[in-house]
């Protein structure tokens, strides 16, 4: 099903989950071609996590609706198949460079049509995110059956139908472990414990009283596995309480017998494809650094979704994608109407080498994390391309209560919101409206911060 309808794109999706389908239809919206839109999903079929996410919970901003993970994406599959998108699934883009003119070339793989190459005008990358896998965690003992990712146990038992064990204990507090907590319970598993190495929950906290509170589970805060034992099979695990630096505390620990470990601590987004191109990524989220129009260092690459940074709400990811799709869709109308002017003034004999481009001339302001802050998304705002109000997401280093959050203009503190509390686990925004930043003279950076901690 390759064809030349695949070769080209005005605007190629890296990916086919819940950022990629809303960016398309978005991009179709504003104005794009459908024909000229393509997806490209590496897996089977639309809707990436979601499908296996059978818990409700989401829609509840972008439908006004409570749905599933599966309903909430058939929504957008709807939409994206009643405008007639393409999308090529089962396919892998494994590489993709821009040009000197501007144009990207993806090679594209997959078991139909072996290797080749797409050309678009636009990017949109929108791969998700991966889990962080035990590798990374250094954690000692032998290497038994029984220890499973909390995203690869929600997979086994929501679409498999398969369960990974009868007793388990819980490593991280994410949501997906959160969540897959109350799975493994009324499935009829018994979950000992969910022990989180931070002195808070990485989680929502509807999802620590929905599925632990409300099913006597406990947390343990502060608390890690220090050893696995079982060669063949879990058998149980160690767990301890560990100090301010995240150590070990010797006499603490404690054997849980369980046959089950899950782990569920953290989520990497995955950039690969983006640090191969150029992209930059910011250290602290491991995402692309964007602007206001979720465009990156590479003009005509956008970013969305989880490959940008690891959302809470999936319908935080959709608004955000949204608006890569509209943005993409301007990019390419702009670069085909200065096309047009060159022709037209090639024809007329006029030198139209000065053309000021897309970005060029615009006053950049730059938007910085401190004091408690870990990072913002977007990291840069282009006073030209931005909107009435600019939506500023971010999240917090450790857990706050009763501070303020500040904003500073330049030297000059301009803002200040008081917070109840603010934790690492809920994402946090605030509204910048574009009047009080052209009225600020010499604006050159803005700083978020807390203060009264």
């Amino acid at each position: 099903m390759r064809g030349n309808m695949f070769e080209k794109a005005d605007i190629a999706i890296v990916g086919g989950g819940p950022a990629g389908l809303a960016a398309a239809a978005a991009a179709c919206m504003e104005g794009i071609e459908a024909e000229k839109i393509l997806i490209i999903e590496r897996g089977g079929e639309l809707g990436g996590i979601l499908n296996q996410c059978i818990h409700n919970g989401f829609g509840l901003h972008t439908f006004k609706e409570e749905l599933t993970g599966p309903e909430y994406a058939a929504r957008y599959i709807e939409q994206v198949e009643e405008m007639g998108i393409p999308c090529l699934l089962n396919t892998i883009v494994t590489d993709i460079r821009a040009d000197a003119d501007g144009k990207k070339r993806m090679t594209v793989m997959n078991r139909t049509d072996g290797l080749f190459e797409i050309e678009a005008g636009a990017v949109i990358l929108a791969m998700g995110c991966r889990e962080r896998p035990r590798g990374a965690l250094n954690i000692p003992g032998y290497r038994p059956a029984g220890i499973y990712s909390a995203g690869t146990a929600q997979h086994y038992v929501n679409i498999e139908g398969r369960m990974p064990g009868k007793e388990a204990v819980i490593l991280g507090s994410g949501d997906i472990g959160l969540i897959m907590a109350r799975r493994m319970t009324l499935e009829g598993a018994k979950v000992k414990l969910v022990a989180e190495l931070m002195p808070y929950s990485g989680g929502l906290k509807r999802n620590i009283v929905q599925c632990l509170d409300d099913y006597g589970i406990p947390l343990k805060l502060s608390h890690t596995v220090v050893d696995i034992d079982g060669k063949e099979r879990v058998k149980g695990v160690t767990i301890a309480k560990v100090d301010e630096k995240r150590r070990p505390i010797p006499g603490t620990e404690e054997y849980i017998g369980c046959d089950t470990l899950l782990l569920s601590c953290g989520l990497i987004p995955e950039n690969e494809l983006s640090a191969g191109m150029g992209v930059n990524l910011n250290p602290a989220t491991s995402g692309p650094v964007v602007n206001e129009s979720m465009e990156t260092n590479i003009s005509g690459v956008f970013a969305c979704g989880n490959v940008l940074h690891v959302h809470d709400l999936v319908d935080y990811v959709s608004e955000e994608a949204a608006n890569a799709g509209r943005h993409a869709a301007s990019y390419i109308q702009q670069e085909a109407e200065e096309k047009r002017k060159k022709t037209q003034e090639g024809r007329l004999g006029i030198d139209g080498s000065c053309t000021v481009k897309r970005g060029m001339g615009c006053q950049e302001i730059t938007i910085k994390a401190e004091n408690g802050i870990r990072y913002t998304v977007p990291s840069v705002i282009r006073l030209a391309h931005m909107r009435e109000e600019e939506l500023i997401r971010f999240r917090t280093g450790d857990i706050y209560k009763d501070v303020s959050l500040a904003v500073r203009f330049n030297d000059t503190v301009v803002m200040r919101f008081h917070k109840k509390i603010m934790a690492p686990g809920e994402m946090e925004q605030i509204r910048l409206k574009k009047p009080k930043l052209e009225a600020f003279e010499g604006l050159r950076e803005i700083t978020l911060f807390i203060e009264g901690q």
